[in-house]
C-alpha cells in the first residue's frame, strides 16, 4: 500500500507561515534543494490546498525564467509532470498536471492507496494534513525546521487532542543549519 507522507519546511517554533503570512525564511539554499529534488523522486502524486497550488504555480513556466539555474530546472522537469490534487472550494480549474478536487480528502487518499502505482502520496499543506492526521492517515512526518523563530502563523502540526507515537528514521544536518527529520508514526 502506498505511504502517506506530511513534508514541509517549518521555524523552529513549529510554523509553517508566519503570522504575517511570510515564508522567506523557507527559501532552500543549493543543498537544501538538492535534498527536496531528491526527494520529490519518490513521489508519485502530490496533495495540497489551494494557497500551496497557488505558490507553487510559479513552476508550471519556471523555465522560461531567464535567471532559473541548472537545480531549477531539474525540479520543473520533476515537478510538473508529477500528478497533483488540488482541494479547493474557490478555484473552478487548475493547470498543469493537476486535478481540482473540491472535499473528500479521505476518500480521494482511499482512493490512490487501492489504485495501482508507485511513489508516496505526498501531502504538502497544514489544513490537509491536520484532516489526514484526524483520519489517521499520515504514514510519516518529514520536517525540515530552519533556524527561525516566527512567533505565531499557521502551525505545522495539527492541533488535535490526540496523541501519536512517532519513530525516528532519517535525520540530517545541513550546512546551512537547517535541520531535517523525518518520522513514522508508530502503528
Amino acid at each position: 500500500m502506498r505511504s502517506v507522507t506530511y513534508s514541509m519546511g517549518v521555524s523552529l517554533d513549529g510554523y509553517i507561515v508566519g503570522p504575517d503570512g511570510g515564508f522567506d525564511w523557507t527559501v532552500p539554499d543549493e543543498e537544501v534543494f538538492r535534498f527536496w529534488i531528491d526527494d520529490i523522486r519518490q513521489v508519485g502524486v502530490h496533495l495540497m490546498g489551494r494557497r500551496l497550488y497557488e505558490t507553487m504555480l510559479y513552476w508550471e513556466t519556471a523555465d522560461e525564467d531567464p535567471s532559473l539555474d541548472d537545480s531549477g530546472h531539474e525540479w520543473a522537469a520533476l515537478w510538473n509532470p508529477l500528478p497533483k490534487v488540488v482541494f479547493s472550494t474557490t478555484l473552478s480549474e487548475v493547470q498543469g498536471n493537476a486535478r481540482l478536487v473540491s472535499g473528500g480528502l479521505v476518500e480521494e487518499i482511499e482512493r490512490l492507496r487501492a489504485e495501482p502505482g508507485e511513489g508516496e502520496i505526498a501531502i504538502g499543506g497544514a489544513t490537509l494534513a491536520a484532516e489526514a492526521a484526524a483520519s489517521d492517515l499520515i504514514d510519516e512526518y518529514r520536517v525540515m525546521v530552519h533556524p527561525v523563530l516566527v512567533g505565531g502563523g499557521i502551525p505545522f502540526f495539527p492541533q488535535h487532542e490526540r496523541r501519536v507515537d512517532l519513530d525516528l528514521v532519517e535525520t540530517r544536518t545541513f550546512g546551512s543549519k537547517v535541520v531535517y527529520l523525518r518520522y513514522r508514526v508508530a502503528r
